[in-house]
């Protein structure tokens, strides 16, 4: 008998590694593939914070651990997976590690370049091509899901360097679903709008972020469990043929008017 369609939104027995989990976003979908069945392996820089989220998932019955992450690093990335294979081997990565600098495009530095576009979109790459060798060598299927932006697909000024990235991001999803999906690894990615986090909180209510949300045609900029939906669907057997594909959860804010 085939599974009930909620049954295929379940994560029973996978495991995802996610960058970036100590706050915002990543944070947020830590805990809810957590409680989906997912073991988790949180990743990123801030091993403290991570730890703190591992003790939460484990206490509410859960399966996690804290892994330290640069994903700007070669060698940190094949020392994290690493580590994380020998504690399970990932089926799900969702690559959520990202910065940005707002400066007008003239008062952007080499510096502020490298730094979003080695951590958006090199880091990126990195974490997806390190895992998806980990699959192949195991003949493990699984799910790749690159956190993009609808800024991949628009502009908006002061952040040239961000919006670039995340283009490249789009181009890394569409590339690799290609070239990974005779050995059964899905590459898709979600294009966020504006998602309330503690990070852009305090603007988004400021009256800038108040004219920025009246140009929305929802008129509401996206809390984190907006993409709960998304991530389930591309993590789990429910997006099984979705492979190449780019979910935008905005509002209608990327088919808005000009």
């Amino acid at each position: 008998m085939n599974s009930s369609p909620t049954e295929r939104f379940r994560l029973d027995g996978q495991v995802a590694v996610v960058t970036g989990a100590s706050s915002g976003i990543g944070r947020h979908c830590s805990l809810l593939l957590a409680n989906a069945g997912a073991k988790v392996a949180l990743a990123s820089r801030n091993i403290k914070e991570l730890e703190l989220l591992a003790k939460e998932i484990v206490s509410a019955g859960g399966h996690a651990k804290a892994f330290h992450l640069d994903v700007t690093q070669q060698s940190s990335v094949t020392q994290c997976f690493t580590q994380i294979t020998s504690w399970a081997q990932p089926t799900i990565v969702i690559n959520n590690a990202g910065v940005s600098v707002t400066k007008s495009l003239l008062e952007q530095t080499e510096a502020d370049w490298d730094r979003v576009v080695d951590t958006n979109l090199k880091g990126v790459w990195l974490v997806a091509t390190e895992a998806a060798r980990t699959m192949v060598a195991t003949k493990t299927a699984g799910s790749i899901i690159n956190m993009a932006s609808i800024l991949g697909e628009r502009q908006i000024n002061g952040v040239a360097p961000y919006a670039i990235s995340k283009a490249g991001v789009i181009q890394v999803t569409k590339t690799m679903a290609l070239e990974l999906a005779r050995y059964q690894i899905r590459v898709n990615a979600i294009l966020p709008g504006y998602v309330i986090t503690d990070l852009n909180r305090e603007f988004l209510q400021s009256e800038l972020g108040e004219k920025l949300r009246m140009r929305i045609p929802s008129r509401r900029f996206d809390e984190p469990h907006d993409l709960d939906g998304p991530i389930l669907l591309l993590a789990s057997a429910a997006g099984q043929g979705m492979s190449g594909s780019t979910l935008v959860v905005d509002g209608a804010h990327l088919v808005s008017s000009l």
